[in-house]
């Protein structure tokens, strides 16, 4: 999963279909945040080539999902987009509740919930974007996000 979702991402940006703001009809509301951002869970680096920053990014946004990795995990966790609305410092996102598996257990039926994978905000199912510039964002009051992201270069 992790290496189609950046090779599609490679793909787009070398198209130009990567906006870097919501410009024109039929955009949703993050357009500008399409693309894979580093950062966030160590300090953002100074200097990043695109091909190491796409390498690994943390956090992919797409007009439908938000893909973030953890430390724990090979793969990205996707959250799929419920709503979004732009704000006067960015953007919040409504993002789908996880479903449970079948029988109300976990995959090897163990009674309990699926731990939501979420990112570390006040609420697993919301993220607050706050943007501080063309190419930097944060999460604020998300704890597992404390340093500030970067978008990564195109090219």
């Amino acid at each position: 999963m992790r290496r189609a979702a950046i090779c599609l991402l490679v793909l787009l940006s070398c198209v130009g279909a990567l906006p870097t703001q919501a410009q024109g009809p039929g955009l949703p509301p993050h357009a500008w945040l399409f693309g894979a951002w580093v950062g966030g869970l160590y300090p953002p680096p100074v200097t990043l080539g695109a091909e190491e920053c796409l390498a690994q990014p943390v956090v992919i946004f797409t007009r439908d999902v938000v893909l973030r990795s953890t430390f724990t995990d090979v793969t990205y966790t996707q959250r799929a987009i419920e709503t979004v609305r732009a704000t006067a410092t960015g953007a919040e996102f409504r993002l789908v509740p996880p479903t449970q598996p079948a029988g109300g257990g976990t995959l090897f039926g163990q009674p309990g919930g699926t731990p939501v994978v979420g990112f570390g905000c006040e609420t697993p199912n919301v993220l607050h974007v706050q943007r501080h510039g063309e190419n930097q964002i944060s999460f604020p009051h998300c704890a597992e996000f404390p340093y500030p992201l970067i978008r990564c270069p195109a090219h």
